[in-house]
């Protein structure tokens, strides 16, 4: 894990209560790519044993936004970072432990030029759900949008 990122961890072990629950563990932190894996647990589990699909996505989703925090944490006094729209393509039946690698979608300058010029950026974050194997078990998109903070009156 890049010792400059570890801080992304954290704050989500903080800040949002499913990642702990659930058991999400960050393997490799950077600021454009991240590796989330999440363990086999019974209780999770659908009707015929695997991870339920409720939780790949969960997994997807938090390493997308462990990207975005990384990507922008420092605009965070000018923008919240929210989930826009995300598809899941479901390819193999998973079983077991799960890697969820989420890659930022296009440049941050780029976002960070459009919210400089006063616009709601989005930027997409791929992201790809591998078993145990390191076989594709699902690919997810997740498009988040910075929303530029309130103006004080």
């Amino acid at each position: 894990m890049a010792d400059d990122f570890g801080w992304v961890a954290d704050a989500m072990y903080k800040t949002v209560p499913w990642v702990s629950t659930a058991g999400v563990k960050f393997t490799e932190l950077a600021a454009d790519r991240v590796v989330a894996t999440l363990p086999d647990v019974e209780g999770q589990r659908n009707h015929i044993g695997g991870p339920h699909a409720a939780v790949m996505f969960g997994l997807a989703e938090t390493a997308s936004g462990a990207v975005g925090l990384g990507s922008f944490a420092h605009l965070m006094d000018r923008a919240v970072p929210l989930v826009v729209k995300s598809e899941i393509r479901y390819r193999k039946v998973a079983m077991g432990e799960l890697t969820a690698e989420a890659v930022l979608g296009r440049p941050a300058a780029e976002v960070i030029a459009e919210l400089d010029e006063g616009k709601r950026p989005e930027f997409p974050v791929d992201c790809t759900i591998r078993n145990a194997e390191s076989v594709t078990t699902a690919e997810m998109t997740v498009v988040w949008t910075l929303r530029p903070n309130a103006k004080p009156a």
